[in-house]
């Protein structure tokens, strides 16, 4: 996921080298632009002004500089929270992992950190989910049990649906980048796996759409829910749901694997929202809070769920896509002409709906 301040918007692309598994595999990667957005809330509300700007900069590995003076940043996760997870049992649980890649200077992100604070803010405060069966991951923490590592990512979602019983509310959130590689097993059609990248993946390898299916998607037992809430580019079937819902016709699609391989969950419901489409680019902005960057999908998606509390999947997915469309006929972007010059003058990014089993999404309301 790249950068743009909802007054900027990127869509640069650069090719590098990354790996799946144990083989380097070439992917294309979006390092995004910047173009304006806001939200569809009263013009007095947006603190927002128009800056452009990429994820360029970070943070110190789990540092900042104060007035001259290290400051180790507060950890995210509650203290008694630990390997051993929460001895406290719940039906609500959520992994949230934000990655800045500190260490890569080139594609460095601002604003992922933002994001899973929002996201947990809002976990805690509106849906009512105890602070220690949430489990945080960032380049913040100290303790390396919660740094994102491929590893602590997967051993993380093992832990999210572990003895998952009905009644379960599950979310899963990213944000961080996203990338698409080859499919070589024909369960894709478009010939392309999603894939997410842990701050160790050119070492470990990126974390593709088949792993993410099997370790959060295949054990939900009949009752439980998962809610995946993928921030990054490419991440519009980043779980590999059988059902994707078109918003434009208006009715579910088969997303099923040409293969015929299985991706279904185990009676349970997985539901994803998606920043963008396979083939498409996630933003991010500054334009509701000055100088502070956020995940344009994130942000609007919180923004919503703290307005208006259980709106159904239509309705909320209206309102994300009317606030893209105001992005896109807002007009900072023309005033920069060093901008204009480097990047198109239009941004698309889709959010995409997709689940395990098709419901009526004007009539089924979203309660994570």
């Amino acid at each position: 996921m790249e950068t743009g301040n909802m007054s900027g918007y990127c869509r640069c692309r650069q090719r590098f080298t990354a790996k799946t598994r144990s083989k380097g595999t070439d992917v294309e990667y979006p390092s995004c632009s910047c173009r304006n957005n806001y939200f569809p809330i009263p013009v007095d509300e947006q603190s927002g002004m128009c800056q452009g700007g990429f994820r360029s900069r970070m943070r110190t590995f789990c540092r900042e500089k104060i007035r001259g003076k290290a400051v180790v940043a507060p950890s995210l996760n509650v203290p008694t929270f630990s390997s051993n997870y929460s001895t406290k049992k719940s039906n609500k649980r959520a992994v949230l992992c934000g990655i800045t890649y500190n260490n890569w200077k080139q594609y460095r992100l601002k604003g992922t950190t933002n994001d899973v604070k929002n996201m947990r803010e809002l976990l805690i405060t509106k849906f009512h989910y105890p602070g220690d069966c949430i489990r945080v991951l960032t380049e913040e923490e100290t303790n390396r049990e919660f740094i994102p590592t491929r590893k602590n990512i997967e051993e993380s979602l093992r832990w999210l649906v572990r003895d998952c019983q009905p009644g379960d509310s599950l979310v899963f959130f990213y944000s961080g980048h996203g990338l698409r590689v080859r499919d070589f097993n024909n369960d894709e059609i478009d010939g392309f796996d999603e894939t997410i990248c842990p701050v160790d993946f050119q070492e470990a390898g990126m974390i593709v759409d088949n792993d993410l299916n099997s370790l959060i998607v295949r054990p939900l037992t009949r009752g439980v829910t998962l809610h995946a809430i993928v921030d990054a580019c490419h991440s519009g079937t980043i779980l590999d749901l059988p059902q994707v819902y078109n918003s434009k016709l208006r009715k579910w699609e088969d997303n099923s694997p040409p293969s015929g391989v299985e991706k279904c969950t185990s009676g349970g419901l997985a539901i994803s929202i998606s920043a963008c489409l396979d083939d498409q680019a996630a933003a991010d902005t500054s334009a509701f809070t000055a100088g502070k960057m956020n995940g344009a999908l994130t942000f609007i998606l919180a923004e919503i769920l703290k307005k208006l509390p259980g709106p159904t999947y239509g309705d909320l997915f209206d309102l994300i896509d009317e606030t893209i469309q105001n992005v896109n006929q807002s007009g900072c972007l023309a005033n920069t002409r060093i901008l204009r010059k480097l990047f198109d003058s239009s941004f698309s990014q889709t959010a995409l709906l997709s689940s395990s089993a098709e419901f009526d999404v004007y009539k089924k309301h979203l309660f994570l």
